[in-house]
């Protein structure tokens, strides 16, 4: 039976049950969570990436564990009191103890969330993947990233076909939504050609003065007619994919199907949609579940995300050359301040200690500031919210070659000054 708007998890939280549903409890949790305002209290946001490598052993702990250790050694020097010091870490720990439990983590490759225990906070929010994993402690919940996924993400379409039948995904940062599926309208391809019968002679009456290796005229027809009815069933799912996307843009689409069958629609696509194809996966379209269609998306949005790094990192090159580009952590945090970023590019492996001035600029010194500074754990990580306020682009680079030629942070610029 078609689902619609199904969460990313698999199984709810036990205990108190964090809310996770589709894109109405996620847009509705965005506005409860900025009606918030500034609160008096500290709010831990945590962003944690979940992808295959870091759920192995455990890693995507130990990663939490560092930067939490990192996050809590430095609320002294921000000037939390005891009292605030021990909130936060109690949220620290609510958070930890709530990924510890694999039955618990999404089917994504991500999970955004929010605690702060004395207004009684405690959201996670299961999402298909996150910009970089981030532990932030504030007067205010960070979801710009989270509402930014929405269009980050965008929506992507996958079919799920073979020679007989097709369904239809729509894949969201939200959820995986079933639409309604197409089945082909003739049923000769279900059958098997059995030939004339036989005379007493032990020749079938309709195939004398064939040679050998020859096929009687009715099996002809029998498999041209299963060719012909193949060819519309599959003119017909590239009609459903092209009907689908004039009914709402998409980001890309996903072709998936058995290995004789998933390559067999592409001819057959309009001109909008064979330019959308992000790829083919094979699934078996009769059992595919909903997770398995998520995981065949993300691994082809990786090879996409992949592609996009490149390009970024050829459009830093050449703006490097005409000053439409800058490359380094101090000379893409004064952009920032300026209002000037594009695109913002982070190395996802680097970390880097910093300041946040009075005024609001990051700093990665203390002396960059006018007066008094408050010593921040990662610059690069309030980068990044600082890029999404600005309704900037943010690509977290992770293609290792990428990352060599990106010094920590890099930008592309919307305008040079001087």
């Amino acid at each position: 039976m078609p689902t619609a708007n199904r969460s990313f998890s698999k199984r709810r939280s036990a205990g108190r049950k964090p809310r996770q549903g589709g894109e109405r409890s996620i847009a509705a949790l965005i506005a409860r969570l900025t009606a918030l305002g500034a609160t008096r209290h500290w709010v831990v946001s945590c962003y944690l990436k979940l992808e295959p490598r870091d759920r192995g052993r455990g890693k995507y702990l130990i990663k939490l564990k560092n930067r939490a250790k990192r996050l809590l050694v430095g609320l002294e020097a921000r000037g939390l009191t005891r009292a605030e010091r021990t909130d936060v870490e109690q949220d620290v720990e609510r958070i930890r103890d709530h990924l510890s439990h694999p039955s618990q983590l999404p089917a994504g490759r991500g999970i955004a969330i929010f605690a702060c225990g004395p207004i009684g906070l405690f959201e996670a929010v299961p999402l298909p993947l996150v910009f970089r994993s981030r532990l932030v402690v504030d007067h205010s919940p960070l979801v710009r990233e989270l509402a930014a996924l929405d269009s980050e993400f965008g929506r992507v379409l996958c079919a799920a076909y073979d020679r007989t039948s097709a369904r239809f995904f729509a894949v969201s940062a939200h959820g995986v939504e079933e639409l309604p599926t197409l089945t082909a309208d003739d049923t000769t391809r279900s059958a098997r050609f059995h030939g004339p019968s036989k005379g007493r002679q032990g020749h079938g009456r309709g195939d004398r003065g064939l040679g050998k290796g020859s096929s009687a005229p009715g099996e002809h027809n029998f498999n041209q007619r299963i060719r012909e009815e193949k060819q519309r069933h599959y003119a017909n799912i590239a009609q459903r994919l092209f009907a689908l996307i004039q009914e709402q843009p998409v980001r890309g689409v996903v072709l998936a199907g058995p290995r004789a069958d998933v390559g067999a629609v592409e001819p057959h696509l309009h001109p909008y949609v064979a330019d959308a194809v992000l790829g083919t996966a094979r699934l078996n379209p009769k059992d595919a579940t909903e997770v398995q269609v998520l995981e065949a998306v993300l691994d082809l949005q990786t090879e996409t995300e992949r592609a996009w790094e490149r390009r970024h990192l050829a459009e830093l090159q050449e703006g490097m050359g005409t000053g439409w580009a800058l490359n380094g952590v101090t000379a893409t945090l004064g952009a920032l301040a300026r209002g000037q970023v594009r695109t913002l590019l982070v190395d996802s492996t680097a970390e880097r200690p910093g300041f946040r001035c009075r005024d609001g600029r990051l700093t990665v010194s203390s002396d960059g500031c006018d007066g008094d500074a408050d010593p921040i754990p990662d610059v690069l990580d309030e980068a990044i919210e600082e890029a999404l306020r600005q309704g900037a682009q943010v690509d977290v680079v992770e293609d290792p070659d990428v990352q060599t030629r990106v010094a920590e942070l890099a930008c592309l610029l919307r305008f040079r000054v001087g």
